[in-house]
């Protein structure tokens, strides 16, 4: 049996090292190779996608960037690698884990357990984005771009709005935009807190938003437009998003 490539994600040193242990301990029965480790979220974004692994050991609770933030975006690798989540006992993770089929080992780590992980890992292949989604129990912080093998993180606070155009939805920051395949319903439930639907095609950070002014275009009536901080563009406001939007407005001068 060939070598299977692993990469380990864990925040504490003891438990890479324990896994690699672990891993040692069961070489007769299923060899594997590390091939790379991080200590955080960033650090695996960074390193995994040039290191050809086939199963990701990943912890669940990392400072940063969480372990099921981090699946979500590597499911959009064009090879992502299959996910064994590591995770001290966690009600809820657990349940959703078993819910959506996803494969989970809990601390302190059993090496029968591990190598059970290991080849159903193998056999079941990478865990997809919608299973990986429903198991999350909140916002993401960072949306992924994959551009020629690598993943590039644009962080939730740095976008000012949302806008879809024919199949994708184009992201916009104040330093320029990305194009990411993702249903603009989706990303208003996830992040129902920090963004306001001001158009049937448009999502717009609630802390962006700097006024409204009245425009208007040839004969057509007077419509309203949001002024947003940092961005020369402003964007109109349909009929029937206003009065939500004007209660935002009312809100803000509370």
């Amino acid at each position: 049996m060939s070598e299977v490539r692993v990469f380990i994600a864990d925040d504490e040193a003891p438990a890479r090292a324990r896994l690699k242990e672990l891993l040692a301990d069961i070489a007769a029965e299923l060899p594997s190779r590390v091939v790379g480790e991080a200590a955080n979220g960033i650090e695996a974004i960074e390193r995994l996608p040039g290191s050809d692994a086939q199963v990701l050991l990943l912890d669940i609770q990392m400072p940063g960037m969480g372990g099921l933030e981090l699946a979500r975006h590597l499911a959009g690798l064009p090879n992502a690698p299959a996910v064994v989540f590591v995770t001290a006992h966690d009600r809820h993770a657990v349940e959703a884990f078993e819910l959506n089929a996803l494969d989970y080992v809990l601390k302190p780590v059993r090496a029968s357990r591990l190598g059970a992980a290991l080849r159903k890992a193998l056999a079941a292949g990478p865990a997809s984005r919608a299973r990986l989604e429903r198991a999350a129990s909140g916002a993401r912080e960072y949306f992924s771009v994959a551009e020629r093998n690598r993943i590039v993180l644009v962080p939730v606070r740095e976008v000012v709005y949302f806008k879809a155009e024919l199949k994708y939805v184009t992201l916009h920051t104040r330093a320029g935009e990305h194009l990411i395949e993702e249903p603009l319903v989706a990303l208003e439930r996830e992040f129902a807190e920090s963004f306001v639907r001001v158009h049937r095609n448009c999502l717009v950070a609630r802390g962006a938003i700097r006024g409204f002014e009245r425009a208007a275009s040839g004969d057509d009536e007077p419509y309203w437009q949001v002024v947003l901080d940092g961005i020369a563009e402003k964007l109109p406001v349909s009929r029937r998003q206003w009065p939500v939007v004007k209660e935002l407005v009312a809100e803000r001068k509370d």
